[in-house]
């Protein structure tokens, strides 16, 4: 059913398919792993850091971020699994009406070209390797929606793909080399990324478990999931440990704020535990990944 206070394929509607505030999560690695590349490069005679292959980096995980939403949003109508008389969660496009599916379809395609075309200039900066980089990332962005979220591998794939690409890359093309620290450093970012998908999965539990999508929660349950999103919030702040061995005291200290709000939220999830309340925790959850971000780069830039 169309909501009547949104024309469809209007501005509006187009807006709220590309779910706009997803986007600080897809800038929160990329900024993580500008920082580090930015302050390292005065260790590197000849390696001065570059602002267009920066910004290319910030424009090409902000479209990536938007595709991924389109696919999400017509694959997961397609499989019925956004039915809207039991969705929790927040009202889907193609679901509501919002967007035509032909027009979700040629959407899709459009930003899949645009991410092709803002992320080829990075070859000149990083090398042939990126065209590798930027297959899977638009290979695993369909994997992700169409099958491999159904079989509890969408955990995996965020500390991939919000951690450790989208830190390490940035880092690569600026300085042409990748160190154990700045992989630590983008998983323990994946890591706070990912308790946005718990939360998610934890809403939709139930919902899931009945359409066969068998995500982690699904899988281990109730308090395993409550305990998980927990220690992901703590696992990436004590693994902040290496900022410290590495020169960046404040990149470890400064993040002491999101791992207030981060337990702050996580008492909520426990008190709430069903229903569409937990949309609520969703977005404080969203805040907190931003926090971390914000905390860990000014922490990166000011050490």
């Amino acid at each position: 059913m169309q909501s009547k206070d949104i024309k469809k394929d209007s501005l509006k509607a187009w807006i709220l398919a590309a779910r706009p505030k997803t986007l600080s999560g897809a800038a929160v690695p990329v900024m993580i792993g500008l920082a580090l590349a930015y302050k390292d490069s005065f260790l590197y005679e000849g390696d001065p850091f570059c602002w267009v292959p920066a910004v290319l980096c910030l424009l090409f995980a902000w479209v990536m971020q938007i595709d991924a939403n389109f696919i999400n949003d017509f694959f997961d109508f397609a499989k019925g699994t956004d039915d809207t008389a039991t969705r929790l969660g927040p009202r889907r496009a193609c679901a509501q009406g919002w967007v035509s599916v032909d027009k979700m379809k040629h959407a899709i395609a459009l930003t899949t070209c645009i991410a092709c075309l803002t992320g080829l200039p990075l070859v000149l900066y990083g090398g042939l390797e990126m065209v590798l980089v930027g297959i899977l990332c638009l290979l695993f962005c369909f994997l992700y929606t169409t099958h491999l979220s159904y079989i509890g591998m969408g955990d995996m794939l965020v500390v991939l793909f919000f951690g450790i690409v989208p830190v390490c890359v940035p880092y690569y093309i600026h300085l042409h080399t990748c160190s154990s620290f700045v992989f630590l450093v983008s998983v323990a970012c994946g890591m706070v990324v990912d308790t946005l998908l718990i939360v998610n999965n934890f809403r939709d539990r139930d919902t899931d478990k009945a359409v066969g999508k068998t995500t982690l929660v699904v899988k281990i349950g109730e308090k395993a999931s409550l305990q998980l999103y927990l220690a992901l919030g703590w696992g990436a702040f004590i693994m902040g440990l290496a900022y410290m061995t590495n020169g960046y005291f404040l990149a470890f200290v400064l993040p002491l704020v999101y791992l207030v709000f981060h337990h702050y939220t996580y008492m909520r999830i426990k008190r709430i535990n069903r229903g569409k309340a937990l949309n609520l925790c969703l977005g404080e959850t969203a805040r907190n990944i931003f926090i971390y971000g914000l905390m860990v780069t000014l922490g990166i830039l000011l050490s």
